[in-house]
């Protein structure tokens, strides 16, 4: 890929390799999340975003997380962190409780519905991982491509301005 290559025409820009290899990637990323967004819908009854926020909660544990821990994981205002938990508080997934560090501070933990969900959801998800994400590739460059994604994904999270 020539890093440096020209680009003086739009069918240049249109046939950059660097351009073409990151549109590829961006375009993978938006089909996946369609694919196994809409299976999560479908078979779990809960979007993605939402199987995105089970998931840091059960990373975290007892006792929770704050609304803006939750917003600064997910890169949500903490405005759209709080519609998001709002919408999974009355569908029994999480719920809200005192922070023992901060008698003002509410926090969010799991439910044990949101538990069941999240096991069923993630084994559920996990095979769909495995059918449209890994299957395609070949089985020798699996690992390496899983961790030059982490490699991606931890450098742009840390370019990215922290929330107030």
């Amino acid at each position: 890929m020539d890093e440096n290559a020209e680009i003086s025409t739009p069918r240049d820009a249109a046939n950059n390799a660097l351009i073409l290899a990151f549109g590829r990637l961006q375009g993978a990323a938006n089909r996946l999340e369609y694919i196994l967004g809409r299976a999560l819908e479908v078979e779990c009854g809960i979007s993605h975003l939402m199987f995105e926020v089970l998931l840091i909660l059960g990373r975290a544990g007892e006792p929770g997380l704050s609304m803006r821990a939750i917003a600064q994981e997910q890169v949500l205002t903490t405005g759209g962190a709080t519609r998001l938990v709002d919408r999974m508080e009355a569908a029994g997934l999480v719920e809200r409780v005192e922070d023992p560090g901060d008698r003002r501070g509410r926090l969010v933990r799991l439910t044990p519905l949101g538990s069941e969900t999240t096991v069923a959801a993630s084994r559920m998800h996990m095979e769909n991982i495995r059918r449209y994400f890994l299957a395609p590739l070949p089985a020798e460059e699996r690992d390496r491509f899983a961790e030059n994604l982490r490699v991606l994904s931890h450098s742009a999270r840390d370019v990215l301005p922290k929330l107030p």
